[in-house]
């Protein structure tokens, strides 16, 4: 089955059912040392993770380690331009969740980005990445422990499917004359408009099924959350983009409304409840002027349609949502995206997951992580209905590689991403105690302590981990 790798001789296979992990006490879990600084964090990391599971378990459960090979390790053992190996992929199909550092994106040759091309071909579509802070972490920001949100971004589709062509090309220019002289001009609301001819072209596909997959996995991932942050947030362009973006906000109220029912509670139809609320007498149309602060204004038929909505919600989730019951429901809601950059920063105790698209969610999750840190606190995971990985969210840092002093703390969080998502909450919730534990002594890394009020001696990367071990407790 392998070429040039064998798996452990001990544990077992994680399989899944219906998009849930079923793991053994001894799972067998791949892992890539990744480029660069990955020399160095993916020790750090592995040791943390093993202190956590043997303390918490005390030996009744336990992680068999396989090494795989992906990037420039790859190379070297595999050949030129080989750095994702099949032995590397047929490891991870076969057990089931595996764990990464940084890797390199290849130049002259081989794959456009090993990250995108692992997400690709396990379809992982939801990347999570969750930002919260830990007191003592340096932060420009001057409330960083407001923000505590998880993002779910779309991994699979948008701009980063890659379908483009270059400039001056022999399709592109057919696609750009086709466009200009027979879509466009088909389509009446694009009026006059025309794409210069000598544009690049990017596809931007973003399909029902990919949209509604996410939002089911973000508000499954609610339901877990405590009744304060029990909130899924669609983030979207919609207002310009609106057969795309504007369709991806549509389809996640579709499905929260009609697969969730029961469990949610969309922004508008908690408004409609909360008026009855206060005034049970309360006309159709009045209450449609409440919520619609210009309904004055509207046509008589835009007028209709909102006190139709108003008549349906009642009609149809009074007796299960109304008398305050929705305030124990999932709150789904919508926010444009450029809002929300704006929003994380003023109100960022307002939000709590946000489940948008590719693009959007790239800029937004990195946008969060520097409100709490930086990426060298972000964990990454990238989650399907029958394969996981969890990753480091900064670059590979080639420079400082081998010399003891990077920070391993995106990887070890991604960890515990994984120890969570395996059920073992314990060993999890270990390595954040240790983690934070060690941050607010003023145990951390070089670049950390160079941020603190007054500086501190900065430790390894290795001596990092050990602190964070020491500070699991007795």
């Amino acid at each position: 089955m392998y070429d040039k790798i064998t798996p452990p001789t001990t544990g077992a296979k994680i399989t899944f059912k219906n998009g849930e992990p079923i793991v053994p006490d001894n799972p067998i879990i791949p892992f890539i040392r990744g480029d660069g600084t990955g020399i160095d964090i993916w020790p750090a990391t592995q040791k943390v993770l093993d202190a956590a599971v043997k303390k918490a378990y005390k030996g009744q459960r336990q992680i068999s380690w396989f090494k795989v090979y992906a990037g420039d390790e790859a190379c070297d053992l595999y050949g030129t331009y080989q750095y994702l190996p099949q032995d590397t992929l047929t490891a991870i199909e076969q057990y089931g969740v595996g764990i990464k550092g940084p890797l390199t994106t290849p130049i002259g040759g081989g794959i456009r980005s090993l990250n995108v091309a692992l997400r690709q071909i396990f379809d992982l579509y939801a990347c999570v990445r969750p930002c919260r802070y830990y007191a003592g972490t340096p932060s420009p920001h001057k409330n960083p422990e407001k923000l505590d949100v998880i993002v779910y971004r779309e991994n699979t589709e948008d701009i980063y499917l890659g379908i483009e062509w270059r400039q001056g090309s022999e399709i592109g220019d057919r696609l750009i004359k086709i466009l200009n002289e027979e879509l466009i001009p088909a389509t009446p609301e694009h009026g006059k408009k025309r794409i210069p001819l000598d544009s690049g072209i990017g596809i931007k596909p973003i399909s029902k099924s990919g949209s509604q997959r996410l939002v089911r996995r973000a508000i499954k991932h609610a339901l877990q959350l405590p009744k304060n942050k029990q909130q899924v947030t669609l983030v979207h362009k919609g207002n310009i983009m609106k057969y795309t973006e504007g369709a991806f906000r549509d389809w996640g109220y579709e499905l929260a409304t009609s697969e969730f029912r029961q469990e949610t509670v969309t922004e508008r139809e908690s408004w409609i409840l909360s008026n009855k609320e206060k005034n049970p007498n309360i006309s159709l149309e009045e209450n449609a002027r409440q919520i619609d602060p210009g309904f004055d204004a509207l046509t008589a038929d835009k007028k209709a349609q909102i006190i139709k909505e108003v008549e349906s919600v009642l009609n149809t989730i009074w007796e299960t949502h109304g008398n305050g019951k929705w305030k124990d429901k999932i709150l789904v809601n919508d926010r444009i995206a450029d809002s929300i950059f704006q929003q994380i920063q003023t109100r960022p105790d307002e939000y709590s997951i946000l489940a948008t698209m590719n693009l959007n969610g790239d800029y937004l999750s990195d946008a969060a992580a520097a409100i709490v840190g930086g990426l060298g606190m972000g964990p990454g995971a990238n989650i399907g209905d029958a394969c996981a990985i969890f990753e480091a969210t900064h670059g590979t840092a080639p420079k400082h590689a081998g010399l003891d002093k990077i920070n391993p703390g995106s990887v070890i969080l991604s960890g515990v991403m994984m120890l969570e998502f395996l059920g073992w909450q314990e060993a999890a919730d270990l390595v954040k105690k240790g983690l934070g534990d060690a941050i607010a002594n003023g145990q951390v890394t070089y670049d950390l302590a160079r941020l603190l009020e007054p500086p501190v001696k900065p430790l390894k990367c290795s001596e990092f981990a050990e602190a964070i071990i020491q500070h699991f407790g007795e």
